[in-house]
């Protein structure tokens, strides 16, 4: 990602919240703007801006019953040629030819997924800081400490 790159991060269900402190991670630590979008709404937005250099980032739980239609979404987004990362507790196989990246945590139960699933969005976050030369552990304008009034 270069600067002035952004990104997506979408998930469905429980998984919604892990994609939007992906993001927030991205923005806090990488300066990238990145937006976390429900799964079901790429195609109403995030679809029309997606290409090569707009990175996606997909958290998919095997266990929700809707994993055929995250498979379906990511593989909507690889058709426009959408640079596709992936976090999910399922098979790598079920993404091949659609993703760049396949990121396996361990298989859990679904309400524990997204504990496991924000790590490794967070590790991405501090890798690219890293990369971009950027002082991940001191970000700029982020209040670490609670002021009272």
């Amino acid at each position: 990602m270069s600067s002035g790159t952004c990104g997506v991060c979408v998930g469905r269900g429980i998984n919604f919240p892990v994609a939007l402190e992906g993001a927030l991670k991205l923005k806090e630590i990488s300066y990238i703007h990145a937006e976390g979008y429900p799964i079901t709404e790429v195609k109403h937005g995030p679809m029309a801006l997606i290409d090569a250099f707009m990175p996606i980032v997909v958290i998919a739980s095997r266990r929700d019953k809707h994993y055929n239609k995250v498979l379906s979404a990511v593989a909507d987004v690889a058709k426009r040629k959408g640079a596709v990362i992936v976090i999910t507790d399922g098979d790598k196989s079920d993404f091949e030819g659609k993703a760049e990246y396949v990121f396996q945590v361990p298989s859990t139960l679904e309400c524990f997924f997204p504990l496991l699933g924000v790590v490794p969005l967070q590790l991405l976050s501090y890798h690219i800081a890293d990369l971009r030369g950027l002082d991940v552990d001191r970000p700029r304008n982020l209040a670490k400490s609670v002021t009272v009034e």
